[in-house]
């Protein structure tokens, strides 16, 4: 399925077999909108707050984009505080709740994903990491997400450069075996488990050194 004869697809394969299908994205309910949401509220924060706040709308049923039209901006700001810049966030899901009651259906159908992409980035408060989240798991469309996670594996285990324009260092991964939605999920999801686990801002732990040796890795599928 993936193309093992280069650096990522490898990688791929070493990290599955560590980990374990991820099978992504974490949320409670598994509904599109809880998905989107997600996406909006993880921006500039730790995904335990994400949780806290999504808590929180679940809990009073605020989890429809009707329901985020429907609740007031006070009310809403406190429901998401938990996950930061609760003001900005509250606009940005307000944006996207409108956008999706216009054109969820036309998503669903349409096979033009950076149309598509296009169209959600075009929304307040919606960059390419966000939009491509929601075209993946929202979606289910082959796109693969770029984050600080991702450059930091890149770099350190790819030999890659982790500035590369998010656009260049997308087009790499996405080249790197023909577009499939399930890889592109399980394989974002991977780096993440490995930089929470091992990969660190701070430096590499013992499952980076002990899983694999990224000259050697190069040297012997170069």
């Amino acid at each position: 399925m993936q193309n093992l004869n280069t650096p990522i697809g490898h990688l791929f394969t070493v990290l599955l077999d560590c980990y374990g299908p991820q099978k992504w994205w974490p949320c409670q309910t598994g509904a599109r909108w809880e998905i989107i949401t997600g996406a909006i509220l993880t921006q500039n924060t730790a995904w335990t707050n994400v949780e806290k706040a999504i808590g929180n709308l679940l809990a009073v049923d605020v989890m429809s984009p009707e329901k985020v039209l429907e609740t007031s901006d006070d009310k809403l700001q406190e429901l998401i505080r938990p996950a930061g810049f609760f003001k900005q966030k509250c606009a940005y899901l307000k944006a996207v709740a409108a956008f999706m009651l216009e054109r969820e259906s036309a998503f669903e159908q349409s096979t033009d994903m950076w149309a598509l992409r296009k169209e959600l980035l075009s929304v307040k408060g919606v960059g390419r990491e966000t939009a491509d989240s929601i075209l993946l798991y929202a979606f289910n469309k082959p796109i693969f997400v770029i984050d600080a996670y991702t450059r930091r594996v890149a770099e350190r285990h790819l030999r890659l450069d982790g500035t590369l324009h998010y656009d260049t260092l997308q087009k790499i991964f996405m080249d790197a075996w023909p577009a499939d939605v399930t890889i592109y999920n399980e394989y974002h999801a991977l780096i993440v488990a490995l930089c929470k686990e091992s990969c660190h801002k701070s430096g590499c732990g013992e499952i980076c050194k002990n899983l694999f040796d990224a000259p050697v890795l190069i040297e012997r599928l170069s």
